[in-house]
């Protein structure tokens, strides 16, 4: 090993000879390696006006069908990218930004949600469609309608008896729902507007965008004795008039201190959560060794309930 050259003995006697360039980095001349001549004709002919607007392989092509030869495919897209020429010519279809949904309720009959699942009939290829509306902040399901095929002039008659049996006034209320057919027809839209609805839509493929109704479905489809498939139209109706008012009523809720919908959509919350909490404390008086926590606190309702809250300042710092 040569210390001061900082290369093996054999090395620099290969440099010596003549066998080794002196600048191992120095670019070596490949046979097959076009000239800059020809890189120049070959570019000269991509810039021409009859091979601009045509993609590499396209030029290729038709080169060789007139019997020329100039070079390969990839040394075309090599030259073009070199000169940063090598982008997506045509012309894409530009999707819109679309506005994530902001929704917040503090109170019932403030922001509903509704969505449209479908239902299995008696065979394969048989649907009914179910509209559900919910209230968020009571999760109190304040109409339902099940039919044989879901559409515009259904989904007016929907909204409409809902609006009029919870006596809503105009400007009162925003009904959030996804981008379903039905939902974004222009003659729905312009009902809503009629009734002084104000109105949100989810993000296209995007679930969590109108979660309380997805949650409903789940609660709905995974109840103990939903079945597979209904034997029939009346049959599918005939369940859910039972279904709903077990959900409104009996189901308690854990979104809402587990409490029915009802009692948070119509009832006194307060009064009942009170009674559950003096109920503890009895409890607590008699053995408070059995409560490792202490004595137990008071449970509330969210004072706020929210369609993708925005972050608030603290975690946009952090």
């Amino acid at each position: 090993m040569c210390l001061a050259l900082g290369v093996s003995r054999s090395t620099l006697a290969r440099r010596q000879r003549g066998l080794l360039a002196p600048n191992p980095r120095q670019a070596i001349h490949v046979p097959r390696q076009l000239s800059q001549a020809e890189r120049d004709t070959v570019l000269v002919l991509l810039h021409s006006d009859r091979f601009a607007d045509l993609a590499v392989p396209q030029v290729f092509a038709q080169l060789l069908d007139e019997g020329r030869y100039l070079c390969s495919e990839s040394t075309m897209y090599r030259l073009l990218r070199a000169n940063a020429e090598v982008k997506e010519r045509r012309r894409l279809a530009q999707h819109p930004e679309y506005r994530k949904p902001e929704l917040v309720a503090t109170g019932p009959r403030q922001v509903l949600s509704w969505d449209v699942t479908k239902i299995r009939g008696p065979q394969k290829g048989v649907w009914f469609s179910l509209l559900v509306m919910i209230d968020i902040f009571s999760r109190f399901v304040v109409g339902w309608c099940l039919v044989r095929r879901s559409n515009a002039k259904v989904a007016e008659y929907f909204v409409s008896e809902i609006i009029e049996r919870e006596g809503i006034e105009p400007g009162q209320v925003t009904i959030h729902n996804d981008r379903g057919t039905e939902m974004t027809a222009e003659t729905f839209c312009a009902h809503l507007d009629a009734l002084g609805i104000t109105r949100s839509l989810s993000r296209p493929q995007v679930s969590d965008d109108n979660p309380f109704s997805e949650a409903a479905f789940k609660t709905l489809k995974y109840h103990r004795d939903f079945p597979d498939r209904f034997g029939s139209f009346e049959d599918a109706k005939a369940y859910f008039r039972g279904f709903f008012p077990w959900y409104n009523n009996e189901h308690r809720h854990s979104g809402i201190a587990m409490l029915t919908p009802a009692t948070v959509h119509a009832g006194d919350p307060k009064t009942v959560l009170a009674a559950r909490h003096d109920a503890m404390l009895v409890a607590h008086s008699l053995k408070p060794e059995r409560f490792i926590n202490g004595q137990p606190t008071l449970k509330t309702l969210p004072a706020e309930v929210w369609i993708n809250r925005p972050p608030s300042d603290e975690t946009v710092a952090a």
